[in-house]
């Protein structure tokens, strides 16, 4: 299950309340110094909101692998430092249905379709005031980055909030509040998504 939404929308905390085994797309994100990371239009800031800025390859073999064989290595991300620090292993064991969340899973929704490992994708939306202070205080609680900076990048996503929503909508994730989407992911569970199925066989 692939579930994605605005940086700050609580896709962490959905996957934890979730039960299900979580793959956390954000330690696929490109490090710095890389020559291909994008930056802010006008602006020196590296673009780390940008797709481009993660590494979709790896992050869809490891999906992969994960539904073939129920485990994989994935990287270890300190976004502190823009920086992988490790690699340790997932192991889903038997579990038929796991999340893979991060903010460019619709970026990866029809791949997996193609793959036939998709069992649905969720974009996760709420009030943009609301997502800018709760991103705030996790990035300043966590140290992601400069304050100046995490100022500048809060401010232009809350502007930018509802094209991304409907960006992500139109790459395939329903958008929708935590409540559907927790029934959603028990329908999952339940082999009852069929929408999402059926699409991928046409």
């Amino acid at each position: 299950m692939l579930l994605t939404g605005p940086s700050g929308s609580g896709k962490s905390s959905f996957a934890a309340r979730s039960g299900l085994p979580v793959l956390c797309l954000d330690d696929f994100y490109k490090e710095a110094g890389d020559p291909t990371l994008p930056q802010v239009p006008g602006s020196s800031d590296i673009d780390w909101d940008s797709p481009a800025s993660w590494d979709a390859d790896v992050a869809v073999a490891a999906i992969e692998e994960l539904c073939r064989t129920g485990r994989t290595k994935v990287p270890v991300y300190d976004i502190s430092i823009s920086a992988r620090v490790g690699q340790e292993a997932l192991d889903i064991e038997r579990t038929p249905l796991f999340v893979a969340e991060g903010i460019f899973a619709a970026d990866i929704v029809e791949r997996c379709r193609e793959l036939g490992v998709l069992a649905d994708a969720i974009c996760l939306r709420g009030r943009p005031s609301t997502t800018f202070r709760r991103r705030l205080l996790r990035d300043l609680r966590e140290g992601r980055k400069s304050v100046p900076f995490l100022l500048r990048r809060g401010w232009r996503l809350m502007r930018a909030e509802r094209a991304i929503v409907a960006r992500q909508t139109a790459l395939g994730a329903h958008p929708c509040a935590k409540d559907e989407a927790l029934g959603r992911v028990a329908a999952a569970a339940a082999g009852r998504c069929v929408k999402v199925r059926a699409k991928a066989s046409s």
